[in-house]
């Protein structure tokens, strides 16, 4: 497989990022590409990669989203390969973080950032996929919107999830924490700008 990495903010930075995308989004998409400029605007150094279908997918072979439990070697590799010095978090948006989260605990990262965690999918709240995060060791910083239909704060307050992981709930955000400035007041440059400066300041605390 070969690995094709983006990188973003500064080479001397103490900490680095290592982001995979979501189902359906490739890792430059507006959503990604967005959080990734905020996030290193931060003085954080972001690492983006892509997994082998969506790499496909650029080639004009629109080939689906593979099980989440597939791409677990994929990510593992990516980790490998990047060879980053100081602090290293691992994640990504939806599938991305999912996929790490499940490997969090067995790799030398410092933490784990999950953007829009795919708690259950959509319209299928009773399919949980949270019985691997009940027993995480790894800190782990989830941003969530509070109306994201694969896990909304009233349905995560119910999960039975482990004390290593902190919930950023953006008020008012969707699966991409964006909210209706008319409802919240707030838009998407004010969720991203709140993020990155959490993730600063938790990685810090590391």
């Amino acid at each position: 497989m070969s690995l094709n990495f983006l990188f973003d903010g500064p080479d001397s930075a103490k900490t680095t990022l290592l982001l995979a995308h979501g189902a359906g989004g490739a890792m430059d998409s507006p959503a990604i590409q967005a959080l990734t400029e905020t996030l290193a605007g931060e003085g954080l150094r972001v690492a983006r990669f892509e997994f082998s279908y969506m790499a496909v997918r650029r080639q004009g072979t629109r080939k689906p989203p593979p099980k989440a439990e597939t791409l677990i070697p994929e990510y593992r590799a990516a980790l490998t390969a990047l060879r980053a010095r100081g602090q290293i978090i691992i994640g990504g948006k939806s599938m991305g973080g999912r996929i790490a989260s499940m490997i969090a605990d067995e790799t030398q990262a410092d933490g784990l950032l999950c953007i829009g965690y795919p708690f259950h999918p959509v319209g299928k709240p009773e399919q949980l996929r949270t019985a691997h995060l009940k027993h995480l060791r790894k800190p782990t910083l989830i941003a969530q919107g509070t109306r994201d239909p694969f896990g909304t704060r009233d349905e995560v307050a119910t999960y039975d999830l482990s004390p290593a992981i902190q919930i950023l709930w953006m008020e008012d955000g969707d699966h991409d924490l964006r909210p209706r400035k008319s409802v919240s007041g707030f838009t998407i440059k004010n969720h991203l700008a709140s993020l990155a400066r959490e993730v600063r300041e938790w990685t810090s605390r590391l």
